[in-house]
């Protein structure tokens, strides 16, 4: 594979650094580099800072407003956006049900729906996983009954991110049970979260943040133009999401930004301490990182290609799914590790701008550190567990 840039490549490179230097908003910016969370309005001001430039949809075919590039345009891209430490586009409505809508869904939901997902003017969440519902996907209980012109829903879906934002909802139901296979009985429907009967449980989780929730559904009279595609085809339509999610779940050029952090932090003194880098056996756990990351960086990049000339990912989103999460949880425990007992106290003042920069210890905090670590355990069993992704491998690609 060749990786050289060309004179074109080096351009664009230098283009979205300039954009970086000059448009991203400098008040996100110290949040980011300071460890403070993002609000829901920042992340929305981002997000429409990319659209302002054409650079928010850079997956979407063009013709829906989509960029065109190229599998290393895209590539570039990523890397100067986590070089830049840029917030994460929030995935639900740009990269996950989009892709959906525009491939499986009529003219008129691509009218309805597509504009204001590109212009980040409707917040999408994600209604896959139940209570009773979450690696087994297919045995879902969530029930959406045909009434004339519309479907009433009721059931729960469950870690549900970031829902509480949410204007909408895309969500797996069962709308058969009277199937020979139980995937046959499901589809995928659109939800108004501000339709009578839909409610909104938080779940916290083990660092205190409330970023999931559980969605309940009591007696939801949906529209039947909201259903995608056709009734009973959702299991198919769903899986195309899951191998888009899983492949930018690999999350290659964010970890590459977070080991050469820890790069920096191993080469430093902390509070007089002797440096991470003359310890033999730290700087080997990081060299074998390097190594795993850069053969995943090669695999994102095959993929890459192929869904440029018009595939959808394939098993090898399982591939990058796998190892894109077993190698953010390594750099996390080299965090900690590299934070030491400074990774303990828990600050919740340092998470606003107003706490004293001088009191800050590390990278923005190493309490944020540890917190990172906890959030992140989660990051092996979204988007369909590893074990579920080695049984994927095993089944579609060494044929067992």
């Amino acid at each position: 594979m060749n990786i050289d840039l060309t004179h074109e490549e080096v351009a664009f490179r230098d283009e979205v650094r300039q954009f970086l230097d000059t448009e991203y908003p400098e008040d996100i910016r110290r949040k980011r580099d300071e460890s403070v969370p993002l609000t829901r309005d920042d992340m929305i001001r981002w997000q429409k800072a990319l659209n302002s430039r054409g650079w928010f949809a850079v997956n979407w075919p063009v013709e829906y407003g989509g960029t065109g590039w190229t599998p290393v345009q895209k590539y570039l891209f990523a890397n100067e956006l986590a070089n830049a430490n840029a917030p994460h586009v929030v995935p639900f409505g740009v990269k996950m049900v989009a892709p959906i809508i525009y491939t499986f869904g009529n003219e008129a939901q691509k009218k309805r729906f597509l504009p204001d997902i590109l212009s980040s003017d409707v917040w999408w969440c994600q209604g896959y996983s139940e209570p009773g519902s979450g690696s087994d996907l297919a045995s879902l209980s969530t029930r959406a009954i045909r009434d004339g012109s519309h479907y009433v829903v009721n059931g729960t879906k469950t870690w549900t991110t970031l829902g509480q934002h949410a204007d909408w909802i895309f969500c797996l139901v069962r709308t058969s049970s009277d199937v020979a296979r139980k995937q046959e009985g499901i589809s995928f429907i659109l939800i108004d979260m501000k339709t009578p009967g839909v409610s909104v449980k938080p779940i916290i989780t083990i660092e205190g943040d409330h970023e999931v929730n559980e969605i309940h559904f009591e007696n939801v009279r949906v529209p039947v133009e909201n259903l995608v595609g056709e009734e009973g085809k959702g299991w198919t339509y769903g899986k195309v999401l899951l191998q888009h999610e899983r492949t930018n779940i690999a999350g290659v050029a964010n970890s590459q930004y977070r080991l050469n952090k820890l790069r920096d932090r191993a080469g430093q003194s902390l509070h007089g301490g002797e440096p991470l880098v003359n310890d033999t056996n730290f700087v080997r756990k990081i060299a074998m990182l390097d190594i795993e990351l850069k053969a995943l960086e090669f695999t994102e990049l095959r993929t890459l290609a192929s869904v440029a000339v018009g595939n959808a990912p394939g098993p090898e989103s399982s591939f990058l799914k796998i190892r894109g999460t077993e190698v953010q949880q390594a750099l996390d425990a080299l965090l900690v590790e590299a934070a030491g007992y400074y990774a303990l106290p828990y600050v919740p003042q340092q998470y606003v701008l107003e706490y004293p920069a001088a009191d800050r210890i590390g990278e923005g905090s190493e309490t944020s550190t540890s917190l990172h670590y906890f959030n992140n355990r989660k990051a092996s069993i979204y988007g369909g567990s590893n074990e579920i992704q080695k049984n994927i491998i095993a089944k579609h690609v060494l044929g067992l």
